[in-house]
């Protein structure tokens, strides 16, 4: 399972596109050939998980652009949005692992996939 996710950071100053307010200065700025509504979620989510680091890092703001989100339309979840985020912020901003994963376990559900201390924000089967 693979994503390639390409993302810049900007001052919300250089940023005039809508975007969707995470928390205090963090905003997530979406492609412009936008995402489907279940990697929006996931994307969110993931940068939920990081907006208190990028606000202390950042007093000012930060925007996060997703430039583009790439996956193969087999053996794919949005889940992966949200680890490929998570590796991105990781990596760009030096910041410490939060325990955002994606192992193969095998069997009906063969991903499993870690959040750290935090809830995903889907509970229950996949549809």
């Amino acid at each position: 399972m693979a994503a390639d996710l390409s993302a810049q950071a900007k001052p919300p100053g250089e940023v005039s596109a809508p975007f969707v307010q995470i928390y205090r200065g963090v905003r997530l700025l979406l492609p412009e050939s936008g995402v489907h509504w279940e990697d929006l979620v996931w994307l969110c989510f993931a940068l939920s998980l990081r907006s208190e680091e990028l606000c202390a890092r950042n007093p000012g703001g930060v925007c996060i652009e997703i430039v583009s989100l790439d996956y193969p339309l087999s053996d794919y979840r949005p889940e992966v949005a949200a680890v490929a985020l998570d590796g991105w912020l990781r990596e760009e901003f030096d910041l410490p692992d939060a325990g955002v994963a994606c192992s193969y376990s095998g069997g009906a559900d063969p991903y499993a996939f870690a959040w750290g201390a935090a809830e995903p924000p889907f509970r229950g089967p996949r549809h």
